[in-house]
C-alpha cells in the first residue's frame, strides 16, 4: 500500500472543536490546566466477544470471569482486502476533508438535516460516492443487511497527532433507521460502549473452556453490576464491518476514545432511513426522493 494512503494527514495546526469538545490541539493552543473534563472511564471494563455475543469481565478485575449476553452487535472481519481499502481512503482523500469535533475531519455524503427542529433538505445531496456502490452490494450479501439500502454516508478521519475521539453518543432516531453500519478502515481501534440507564446488569459466571463454552449454555445468574459503572470494550479490527442494531443501537451509547487511535483511521459509516421514511409512513415519498438520489452513487462531500 503506498505510504501516502495510511500518512498523517496534513492541517495538524487547524482545529475544529466547539463547545467543551476538545482535541490536542486547541489543548496545547489554551495552554495550562484545561477548565474543561474528558468523560471519567467506567468503573469496570468488559470485553465484547464477537463469537459468543458476551461481555466478559476484563482481566485482573472485579469481575474476571463474569460475563452477561451483550446483544445487537454484529462484526464482519476482512469485510474488504487491502487494496479494495487502499483505493477507498485515496479517492477519499481526494476530495476535501471539513473540520470536525473532537480532533476529526469528515466527509458527509447526505441530505442537510436539523434534527433538532426535524427538518431537512435534499438541496445538493447527489447521492453516496461512487466507490461505495460495490460496498453496499456486498452489504446485501449478509441476512442482516439483505435489504439494508443506506441514505447517507459519513466519513470520519482520526489521528492521534490530533488526538481524535468523539463522545459517547446514541445516532438519532427520526431519520434513522435500526441498523448502523460501520467499516473501520487503516487501524485497528476499540468501539467503547456504556449505559446511563439505571438498575443492574446480571451476570453469570463464565463456564470452563470460555469462550466457547458460552455459546452452549451459563450457569444461573448469581452477581450483578450497575449499569452505569460498565464500560463494554468492542474490538475492531481493520477492515471490518460493524452492525448495530437493537439495544446496541438505542440503548447503548458507543465512543472512541482517544487512548484507543494509535494510527490514522478512516470509518464510514452508513445509515437507513426511519420506519417515518419508508413505504406506509408520514414522509414515504421524501423518504423514495432519498434512496434515488442516494443510490445513484453520484454524490460528492456536503
Amino acid at each position: 500500500m503506498a505510504a501516502a494512503v495510511v500518512a498523517a494527514p496534513e492541517g495538524l495546526r487547524e482545529c475544529g472543536c466547539k463547545g467543551i469538545r476538545t482535541c490536542l490541539i486547541c489543548e496545547r493552543q489554551r495552554g495550562g490546566d484545561p477548565p474543561w473534563q474528558h468523560s471519567p472511564q467506567k468503573t469496570h471494563r468488559f470485553i465484547y466477544y464477537s463469537d459468543t455475543g458476551w461481555a466478559v469481565g476484563a482481566e485482573e478485575s472485579d469481575f474476571e470471569g463474569w460475563a452477561f449476553p451483550f446483544p445487537g452487535v454484529t462484526l464482519i472481519e476482512d469485510f474488504v482486502t487491502r487494496e479494495e481499502e487502499a483505493e477507498m481512503v485515496q479517492l477519499m482523500d481526494r476530495e476535501p476533508w471539513k473540520l470536525s469535533q473532537s480532533g476529526r475531519r469528515k466527509q458527509d455524503y447526505g441530505p442537510k438535516v436539523n434534527f433538532r427542529k426535524q427538518k431537512l433538505k435534499t438541496a445538493g445531496f447527489q447521492g453516496l460516492p461512487s466507490f461505495s456502490r460495490e460496498v453496499v452490494r456486498r452489504m446485501g450479501l449478509y441476512p442482516i443487511l439483505e435489504d439494508f439500502q443506506p441514505v447517507e454516508q459519513c466519513n470520519l478521519d482520526y489521528c492521534p497527532e490530533r488526538g481524535s475521539a468523539i463522545d459517547p453518543h446514541l445516532d438519532d432516531t427520526w431519520l434513522w433507521g435500526e441498523r448502523l453500519v460501520s467499516l473501520n478502515l487503516l487501524s485497528s481501534t476499540v468501539l467503547s460502549m456504556s449505559r446511563e440507564a439505571p438498575g443492574s446488569l446480571l451476570l453469570c459466571l463464565a463456564p470452563s473452556g470460555f469462550p466457547e463454552a458460552l455459546v452452549e449454555g451459563v450457569m444461573a445468574p448469581s452477581r450483578s453490576v450497575l449499569c452505569q459503572e460498565v464500560e463494554v470494550a468492542v474490538p475492531l479490527p481493520r477492515r471490518s464491518l460493524l452492525v448495530l442494531t437493537g439495544a446496541a443501537r438505542h440503548q447503548w451509547k458507543h465512543a472512541i476514545h482517544r487512548r484507543h487511535v494509535e494510527a490514522r483511521r478512516v470509518c464510514a459509516t452508513f445509515r437507513e432511513l426511519s420506519a417515518e421514511f419508508c413505504p406506509g409512513g408520514r414522509q414515504q415519498e421524501l423518504g423514495q426522493e432519498l434512496l434515488q438520489i442516494s443510490l445513484s452513487f453520484q454524490g460528492k462531500p456536503m
